[in-house]
């Protein structure tokens, strides 16, 4: 599996939507787990990022 290149401030689209019906997320720190905050309730979570990148659908890059 080919690691997905993640940036801080990075946001991504995943397959299925959060309980509150949105589908973006907000990258806030990088590494073995990944700190994301949902765009569309502000939930902040910590993810694995193996179950994460099976979660992607695409990545929008934010250019930093």
């Amino acid at each position: 599996m080919e690691i997905i290149k993640l940036s801080v401030g990075d946001k991504v689209e995943l397959k299925k939507a959060h309980p509150c019906g949105a589908k973006s997320f907000k990258i806030l720190r990088i590494g073995s787990q990944i700190r994301v905050v949902c765009e569309g309730c502000g939930r902040d979570m910590v993810i694995e990022r193996p179950k994460l990148e099976k979660a992607i659908k695409k990545v929008i890059h934010t250019g930093d």
